[in-house]
Order: structure tokens, then C-alpha cells, then sequence
């Protein structure tokens, strides 16, 4: 990667801590994280994504049904998921003792979902000799963006055994889908303003239909006939209620022997274009899903690192928790969600393990010190933030334009849509300034609305909280772009947040 010197960030001279760095001493993930982009897809393929790196580096899964005690030991590292689309990982310091002063969580947060096209349960649609499939917009994505682009399905299919129903990943890898836009001589107003109907309007095609579609008759043509419970059935099978060709592709993705093994699906469409480093030095990253798969990136890249690190951890007297959910985009209150007791409910029984497996099993713990520990604690809540674009520079606060490339961005919102406030600010810092971290400020303009994340709504279940993230252009499109060094600020950054919390907890007093 080429070298070139950071430009300052701020005047603050406790802000501008890095502006002799250059990108040529940060460790390149562009790579990694491009491959990790084209292998995460969907939320479920992020998390089996999550748990190989975590299992290279000697995670153990467990099962949130089964007890932690005698399980959960000092200096040991592991990783829960929820639903398939949800995980939380953590390394337990080899000093860890939930009674004592200096037991605390530190935490990083972030979300593995992104607006996205879904097929809805009964997808068969046909138009104008098109077969098409009938979508669901998930999330508050820039939807004419997804218009006239080659689009794969990906997601999992729960497939029936002789005993039992099992979830499967599927990617069909393949350009099988597009949504048309309506030619410039019908409308020539599309350059002022492209509008469209979300329900007729934005409907995928995949092939011509080859024969007439057939009127179905309805149950309740003829109420003298009854219902045949010999051939009951609750909903509509399969087949009739997808196209056949979709089913196929599935089945032999999967090596079925029948479409008739395929109990349901949850399938998502995303660009089939790959995910890529562009721009004249490589430096920057057009992808999909930048939002927020940088954040679960650069989380479980950082947590991982240090989980080499075995003196630090034994020397350490807190727990290290990296949780990434899914479902941010809607409101986050769904199982495995960030405001779900998904996280609460796994430190809750931390609270209650001393790590030493002998003594959990003859001298259990009679009280839990969650709330104690709750105090103690610290989240770093990561999404991405807006990075200034060029071209509508005039939307972003003067004073407040983060730049790609140039830093970690705190996100402050006086309505506290980001929860970052004076303490969290004085301590990522701290933790920045040790390790050479440039960071950046954001706000938004005062007319102007403000997105929010999972901050919030941590701090209310959990303790002190802080907003922040890699700045980023044109979120919510169906191609972002971030850059590659902002992807090594974080990862250092989260490096020295856990590392350091252990003695740094109890330096801003309030």
C-alpha cells in the first residue's frame, strides 16, 4: 500500500493524537475484510463467518440451554450464537472473580444485518410472461439503487430429515435475479426524480414464463365441497407457494434428493457483483453491507488478536465480550436483537461463574453480582458513521466533516440518538492517545434527522455506553464505500479498549 501522512483532525491536540501516523504502519485488512464480505451475505452466513475466525484461534461454542458452571473457566475463550444470526464471544481474565472491586465487562457492540431485499413466504408471481418473484424491503435501504444490478440469493433452508428438521446455508452465487428500471423516453422527469411503486413496481424477474398462468380455484369457491382432511395441510406447500426453478436450484445446491425435503426458507437478495478494493491506491472499499459488517469485522478481528495475548488476559481481572446481533435495522427488540436479554441474560450468568471449575461445582455462587458488575462496565457500541461526501458536502455540519481513511469517528447526538457523552469521550481517548489511534467527530446539522444504533438502547439495559464507528459514504446503498486504513484504526482500537480497560475503569470520576 502506497504511504501517504494523515491529515490532522482537529485543533484539539487531545483529538489530533496520530497525525504523524502513516497508513504504511497499520496492517493491511483490506483483503481479509474482502473476503469476509463475499462469504457473509446474509446475517447466518456473517456468524458462521464469526465463528471460523473464532475457532481458528481456539474459541469453544457453547450451548446458551447448558449451565456455565464448571464450564466457563479463567483464561478460557468462548463464543454463544442465538438464531444463527446473532453471537456474542468473550475471553475471561485469568484474575477473574465477579465479587471483586476490580471485576468488570468491557464490550463491544455492533449488528450483522443490512437493508436488504427478502422473499416473502409466498414469492410465485408472474407478469407480462415474466416470472418474478414477489420481495419484502427489510430495513430503510436507498431502494432505487437496487434497481437494474444482478442480484444472487443467499440465506438458510430448514431441510426435513427422517427425524428431525435441520437449518442449512445456502448461496446460489449466481446473477439469477434484476429489477428493471422503466426506460428514460417513457418518463424523462427520472433524472430530476426517480419515484416508483415499492409494491408493483419493484418486483425481481428471473426467466421468461413458458407457459400461461392457470386460475387457481379458491377454497371458498364452493363451501359445499368442505375441507378434505385426508389432505390437510395448514399453509401451502412448497411448490405451490414458490416457483419450481428457485426450489431446484436449492436442491441441488444443497444435494437433496427432492424439493420435497425442503421445509421452509429465510432467503435474501444481494448484489451478485463481489465485493472489491478500488480507487487508484486500493485504499478504499466498494462493497454492499459495509453497514454494519465493518464493525462485526473489525470487532471479532480485534477480540481474536488479543486472545493470543495470554499474559495480558492473565493478568486481566475482567471479562472481554464481543456481541454483534441482528435485526438493528427494525428496531433491534427481536430474539438475538440488541434491546432482546440475549446479552443481558449471558452476563447475567458470568455474574454468577468464578471461573475455577472446581469451585463452581462444590461452592456455587448464592448471589449474582450483575448489577454490581453492570456499574463497572463499559460499551463501545460500533456502527458506521456518514464520512463527508464532496459532492453534498453543504448537508453536513461545518465543523463535524469526517474524512474515509483519516480515523475512528465518535458519534454525539445531544438528543442521545449515540450515547457517547464526557466520560465515554475522556476514556476512549485515553485509550486512543496510548495507542495511536486518530479519531474524528460527528454530529449532524440541527435541522437535519439523526440515524441511531444499538447505544442506546445497551446503555439501558447494561451501564455507560459510547457511539462510534468508520466513516463511510453513501450508507443504506446497495454499494457503500469505506476505506481500508480505518479498518486497522478500529481494530487497534478495540485492541487497547480491552487491554487497557482492566486499569483504566476507574480513571474519569464522576
Amino acid at each position: 500500500m502506497a504511504t501517504f501522512r494523515l491529515k490532522k483532525i482537529s485543533s484539539n491536540p487531545d483529538m489530533n493524537i496520530n497525525n504523524n501516523t502513516s497508513s504504511s504502519s497499520l496492517k493491511n485488512y483490506g483483503p481479509d475484510f474482502i473476503n469476509f464480505l463475499n462469504n457473509s451475505p446474509t446475517p447466518f452466513h456473517a456468524v458462521h463467518s464469526m465463528s471460523e475466525i473464532l475457532e481458528s484461534k481456539g474459541f469453544k461454542k457453547l450451548d446458551e440451554t447448558e449451565s456455565f458452571q464448571g464450564v466457563v473457566e479463567k483464561n478460557g475463550k468462548y463464543y454463544i450464537t442465538r438464531n444463527g444470526s446473532s453471537i456474542i464471544s468473550f475471553i475471561v481474565g485469568g484474575k477473574w472473580d465477579p465479587s471483586s472491586k476490580e471485576a468488570s465487562f468491557s464490550i463491544v457492540g455492533s449488528h450483522t444485518d443490512s437493508p436488504v431485499l427478502k422473499l416473502k413466504p409466498v414469492s410465485k408471481v408472474s407478469k407480462e410472461g415474466y416470472k418474478q418473484i414477489d420481495i419484502e424491503l427489510y430495513g430503510g435501504g436507498i431502494w432505487h439503487t437496487w434497481f437494474d444490478q444482478p442480484l444472487a440469493i443467499a440465506g438458510r433452508v430448514f431441510v426435513q430429515t427422517e427425524d428431525k428438521i435441520e437449518a442449512k446455508l445456502v448461496n446460489l452465487h449466481i446473477p439469477l435475479f434484476k429489477i428493471p428500471t422503466l426506460a428514460i423516453h417513457f418518463d424523462g422527469k427520472q433524472n430530476q426524480a426517480f419515484t416508483f411503486d415499492k409494491q408493483s413496481q419493484m418486483v425481481p424477474f428471473f426467466t421468461k414464463d413458458s407457459k400461461k398462468i392457470k386460475a387457481t380455484k379458491s377454497c371458498c369457491d364452493d363451501e359445499d365441497e368442505g375441507m378434505d382432511y385426508e389432505a390437510f395441510q395448514s399453509i401451502k406447500t412448497m411448490v405451490e407457494r414458490h416457483h419450481i426453478e428457485i426450489l431446484d436450484l436449492i436442491k441441488d445446491e444443497l444435494k437433496l434428493n427432492s424439493v420435497n425435503e425442503i421445509d421452509d426458507f429465510e432467503l435474501i437478495l444481494y448484489p451478485n457483483q463481489p465485493s472489491t478494493l478500488g480507487g487508484l491506491k486500493k485504499e478504499f472499499i466498494f462493497s454492499a453491507r459495509l453497514d454494519n459488517l465493518t464493525s462485526c469485522f473489525t470487532s471479532i478481528s480485534g477480540i481474536s488478536e488479543i486472545a493470543d495475548n495470554k499474559e495480558a488476559i492473565a493478568n486481566d481481572s475482567t471479562i472481554r465480550v464481543s456481541a454483534s446481533f441482528d435485526y438493528e435495522e427494525v428496531g433491534s427488540a427481536q430474539n438475538g436483537g440488541a434491546d432482546s436479554n440475549f446479552l443481558p441474560n449471558i452476563l447475567e450468568r458470568l455474574a454468577f461463574v468464578y471461573g475455577d471449575k472446581q469451585k463452581d461445582l462444590k461452592e456455587p455462587l448464592l448471589k449474582s453480582f450483575e448489577k454490581e458488575l453492570f456499574a463497572k462496565s463499559f460499551i463501545v457500541s460500533s456502527d458506521v458513521s456518514h464520512g463527508v461526501n464532496p459532492n453534498f458536502a453543504e448537508w453536513y455540519e461545518s465543523n463535524h466533516k469526517p474524512n474515509l481513511g483519516e480515523g475512528v469517528v465518535l458519534k454525539i447526538n445531544g438528543n442521545q440518538r449515540y450515547t457517547t457523552n464526557g466520560y465515554g469521550m475522556a476514556l476512549i481517548k485515553r485509550v486512543a492517545k496510548e495507542n495511536k489511534v486518530p479519531l474524528q467527530l460527528f454530529v449532524v446539522k440541527n435541522a437535519a434527522p439523526c440515524g441511531s444504533t444499538i447505544g442506546p438502547m445497551m446503555a439501558q439495559r447494561i451501564g455507560k455506553t459510547l457511539d462510534l464507528g468508520n466513516a463511510i459514504l453513501s450508507m443504506h446503498s446497495i454499494n457503500e464505500t469505506g476505506h481500508v486504513d480505518d479498518l486497522g484504526h478500529q481494530i487497534r482500537l478495540f485492541k487497547g479498549f480491552w487491554e487497557s480497560y482492566n486499569k483504566l475503569q476507574n480513571l474519569v470520576q464522576l
